[in-house]
């Protein structure tokens, strides 16, 4: 007689998000062989290191050590000094990165790996200038209002091709809102709304922009941290599949001369039953508690743009009828408006047109949730709505003319100090003036141009 032994039941592919007991029974299978922890540097990119998956899970469940530099560098990962969390003066020591595991995923630009975020850790404390712990303080101070915070993320973005070691937009025409689109730029879409949904990342829309290269991606609503996770997990399978094909999608403010991507933040807040607190109708107007938020926005932000205008490259974006803003204003319905009022009824909700697509998600959010938190606490009042250009609206104050007057605001701002804390503005000062300085020290092509003749 034969003896029978039931097997167990072969698991799929992996897809999604995952659970911890399921992330471990992939790996068991071998449908798992890889996790990447990681954390988002300043720039909003993840960093991280690649384990082996059963290695990983049988001695690192607590954390891996990583040099904590990658929380003060810059985007070509020089070992800066100046900092209190790092430099040579510390010697450049490790923090411990524990994993989220909220966050594990499938990251499906690369078979049989699983990706988890982390939390940076320095003595067991989280690292108070770790962007997705700023954003979390600010959204606990939000929180002890009563409200719950939800938000939406669209980035716009440009993809270039490489001709001949230079870069070229993917295509050259206005294809804004276009639905024929040149096969090559069809196929990465196509390929990245499949990678989009193989790794849980939740996203509405993706459409192409007025520009040559430029297209936009809209990001489902939903808890902060999660869509800011998503959207850094959404820039990672991006540059892989683009460069799998020879492309290369700018994540700038200012990719070209005449060419501006912007990163719109929508903005909303909810009661603990589950209200929507901006609720209103056109003839009614915006309800107190979203004029408190709009004030404090136009109030607090001219105080923190380092934190969503980071670069030297963020200023050259804003130029007048650009669908940038270039004054700290707002309105309803208004797409020339720094802050625009936007949706109807219960999804009537706020949409901060500052950043660019250089902006870390979760500095930004940060900063936009800190500025309406101030504007509820203080019960502020915005000056009224713009009705006109407001490219025109000279009673508003205009937007910084580049990050060193930008920065000399935010180094110096009493508000800032008291809504963020001293070692967060003089972590992130540091980290702008480290922008400046490189920059300095540059010759450009354009000064050539310009210089020889």
């Amino acid at each position: 007689m034969t003896a029978h032994t039931s097997a167990r039941p072969a698991l799929p592919w992996p897809t999604g998000v995952l659970s911890e007991q399921s992330l471990r029974d992939f790996v068991e299978a071998r449908r798992i062989t890889e996790i990447i922890l990681g954390v988002p540097d300043l720039q909003g990119r993840l960093k991280g290191k690649i384990f082996s998956a059963p290695v990983f899970l049988q001695r690192m469940t607590g954390g891996a050590e990583m040099c904590s530099y990658l929380l003060a560098t810059d985007p070509d990962m020089t070992p800066l000094d100046g900092f209190d969390l790092t430099g040579w003066k510390q010697g450049f020591g490790d923090f411990l990165v524990t994993p989220d595991w909220e966050t594990a995923r499938v990251l499906p630009t690369r078979r049989g790996t699983a990706l988890l975020l982390g939390t940076a850790l320095d003595d067991g404390t989280p690292v108070r200038v770790d962007p997705r712990h700023m954003l979390r303080t600010q959204l606990s101070r939000m929180s002890e209002l009563g409200y719950g915070v939800q938000a939406g993320v669209e980035s716009e973005f440009v993809l270039f091709s490489k001709e001949n070691s230079a870069l070229v937009p993917a295509w050259s025409e206005n294809l804004d809102y276009g639905l024929e689109q040149p096969p090559a730029v069809s196929d990465f879409f196509r390929r990245l709304d499949d990678a989009m949904t193989e790794a849980g990342i939740d996203y509405e829309s993706v459409k192409l922009e007025g520009a040559p290269g430029q297209a936009e991606v809209s990001f489902a609503y939903g808890d902060p941290v999660h869509v800011s996770d998503g959207y850094s997990v959404f820039q990672l399978i991006a540059r892989d599949i683009a460069g799998r094909d020879g492309l290369v999608p700018a994540f700038m403010a200012a990719p070209q001369t005449g060419i501006g991507s912007g990163l719109h933040l929508h903005l909303s807040l909810w009661n603990e039953h589950g209200d929507p607190g901006f609720h209103h109708s056109p003839a009614q107007g915006p309800p107190p508690l979203m004029t408190h938020a709009i004030a404090g926005l136009l109030s607090l932000l001219p105080h923190l743009a380092p934190l969503y205008w980071p670069t030297v490259n963020s200023y050259k974006r804003l130029r007048p009828h650009s669908f940038a803003p270039t004054r700290f204003n707002w309105g309803l319905d208004h797409r020339g408006c720094a802050v625009r009022v936007t949706g109807h009824g219960r999804s009537a909700h706020l949409e901060v047109r500052l950043a660019g697509s250089d902006a870390n998600a979760y500095l930004a959010l940060a900063a936009y949730i800190a500025a309406m938190t101030h504007g509820i606490e203080e019960k502020l009042t915005p000056r009224q709505a713009c009705e006109g250009d407001a490219y025109h609206d000279t009673s508003a104050m205009p937007v910084y003319a580049d990050l060193a007057e930008a920065v000399q605001h935010f180094e110096h701002s009493t508000i800032a100090h008291s809504q963020l804390g001293k070692d967060v503005v003089d972590h992130y000062t540091r980290a702008a003036h480290a922008e400046l300085d490189w920059h300095r020290s540059r010759v450009t092509d354009t000064e050539q141009h310009r210089g020889i003749r």
